[in-house]
């Protein structure tokens, strides 16, 4: 009668056992990670020259019918910025929650994921950057996202956003600041870095 027990508690013991593994970190750590390339929407910043009617933006600024740039004009190129902020800005902005799905996390499928970017400059304040994050896994999740705000190339402000905990399955939206609209910005990118 011992033995029947015996081997039933071995069985349980191992399925136990396996679920623990197929749930550890070490198997989650595998699964890649969300990231997230955003062009800057057109309608940013521009300039009208009031005594041509000109309007200047970042798209066309030194190119046109006047000929050879003078040096006012490149002044305003924003191709040549070489400004930065230095360090890395640190952010905790509010999440708000919108909807909710059933948790798809696994060997192909991030814990979090990022999607719908976009980034827009509002006028006299602040680069901005209005994305969602999905927590695919069966936990509260507190990500880590990583963006970089680059014009031509180059690294205008480097930032690191703190997300408070997003409950198993939740999918909401977030802002992002990035530098003043007096810096040029073209692109941002956005990455998971944690979990």
């Amino acid at each position: 009668m011992l033995m029947p027990k015996t081997i039933l508690a071995a069985f349980f013991a191992t399925t136990l056992a396996s679920a623990a593994v197929a749930q550890s970190p070490a198997t989650s750590s595998s699964a890649p990670r969300s990231s997230i390339d955003i062009p800057a929407t057109p309608g940013g910043p521009e300039f009208r020259d009031p005594k041509t009617g000109q309007i200047w933006t970042p798209q066309n600024v030194g190119r046109g019918p006047i000929g050879k740039p003078t040096p006012a004009d490149l002044a305003f190129d924003p191709l040549a910025q070489a400004a930065r902020i230095e360090g890395r800005v640190v952010q905790r902005p509010a999440f708000v929650p919108l909807g909710w799905s059933t948790p798809t996390a696994g060997p192909a499928t991030p814990l979090v994921t990022l999607d719908n970017a976009s980034l827009r400059a509002v006028p006299s304040r602040r680069w901005q950057v209005v994305l969602y994050v999905n927590n695919n896994s069966a936990g509260t999740l507190a990500p880590m996202i990583d963006c970089r705000f680059t014009n031509a190339g180059k690294l205008v402000e480097d930032t690191r956003v703190l997300m408070p905990g997003i409950g198993a399955g939740v999918r909401g939206g977030v802002v992002i600041h990035g530098p003043k609209t007096d810096l040029f910005v073209d692109r941002a990118t956005c990455r998971i870095v944690s979990p």
